[in-house]
C-alpha cells in the first residue's frame, strides 16, 4: 500500500456517502465562479491519452460527451467546494474514472455480462488500466471503486473522494442536481464544446434496457421506473438537450 499522500491523490481519502453531511451548511461558500473547458486543465500524460484513445473507440459519441462533461463538471466543483473542503484526487484519477465510468454500458458488455453495469465497468477498467496499461495499482483499483459505487447514493458510511466527485458530477449532467455547485456559463461551455445529443432520452433508454435484461440490476436500487423518469425530466440541462 502507498504512503498516505499518495493515496490521497488517488482518490482514496474519505468522504461522507451522504451528500447533505459533506456540504453541511455551506457557510462560507459563495456563489460558483465561471469556468471553461480552456480554464481547466485537461491532463495529457501517457496514461490518460491511451484511455482516451480506448475510449473514443469503445464509446459511442453520446457516452463519451457525457464522460467529458462529467470531468468538467466535476473539476469546476471540486474548485468551487474548496472553499469549505477539500476534495483530494489528482486530475488524471479523475480523468481516468471519467472516462471508464459508462464502460459498462456499450452494447457489447451491457448484453455481454449478467452483472450490472457499473460492476462490470469496473472490472473491465481495472483489467485494462493494471493489466493493459501497467497503471500504478493503488490509482487502478481507486478508478475501479469508484466506477463500481458512481450510483451508489446513500445516506450511512463513507465513500472515497474520487467516488464522492464522481457521484456530484453525473448526478448533476444526469439530473440537474447540485445546480447550485456550478455556474450557468460553465454549463453553457462545457456543452458547446461536448453536446449533449439528447442525452437525457438517450441514458433513460440505457436504464431501462439494463432494468429489462438484469431486473436484479443494481440501477433499480435508485427505483426502476422513478430513475429514468428523473433523468428525462432533468430541467435543468433541457435548454442543451438538443
Amino acid at each position: 500500500m502507498s504512503n498516505l499522500s499518495t493515496l490521497d491523490t488517488d482518490g482514496w481519502t474519505a468522504q461522507p456517502r451522504d451528500v447533505s453531511d459533506f456540504l453541511g451548511d455551506k457557510k462560507g461558500l459563495k456563489a460558483p465562479e465561471p469556468d471553461t473547458v480552456d480554464s481547466i486543465p485537461l491532463p495529457n500524460t501517457p496514461l490518460a491519452k491511451a484511455v482516451l484513445d480506448y475510449v473514443k473507440k469503445e464509446l459511442r459519441e453520446e457516452t463519451f460527451n457525457h464522460s467529458m462533461r462529467v470531468y468538467y463538471y466535476g473539476r469546476a466543483m471540486q474548485n468551487h467546494l474548496s472553499l469549505i473542503h477539500a476534495i483530494p484526487v489528482s486530475d488524471e484519477t479523475y480523468l481516468l474514472t471519467c472516462l471508464l465510468h459508462d464502460i459498462g454500458t456499450t452494447d457489447k458488455n451491457l448484453t455481454g455480462t449478467l452483472m450490472s453495469f457499473e460492476f462490470y465497468g469496473g472490472y473491465l477498467a481495472l483489467e485494462l488500466l493494471k493489466k493493459d496499461l501497467h497503471a500504478p495499482v493503488d490509482q487502478a483499483e481507486s478508478v475501479a471503486e469508484a466506477i463500481i459505487r458512481h450510483q451508489d447514493l446513500g445516506e450511512s458510511g463513507n465513500i472515497s473522494s474520487v467516488g464522492l466527485l464522481i457521484q456530484l458530477a453525473t448526478v448533476f449532467d444526469n439530473m440537474g442536481g447540485h445546480s447550485e455547485l456550478v455556474h450557468k456559463s460553465t454549463i453553457e461551455d462545457v456543452v458547446k464544446h461536448y453536446p449533449r445529443k439528447r442525452w437525457s432520452s438517450c441514458f433513460a433508454a440505457t436504464i431501462r434496457k439494463e432494468n429489462r435484461l438484469k431486473p436484479w440490476a443494481h440501477t433499480t436500487a435508485l427505483g426502476k421506473e422513478e430513475f429514468p423518469r428523473g433523468v428525462e425530466n432533468n430541467k435543468l440541462m433541457a435548454p442543451y438537450d438538443g
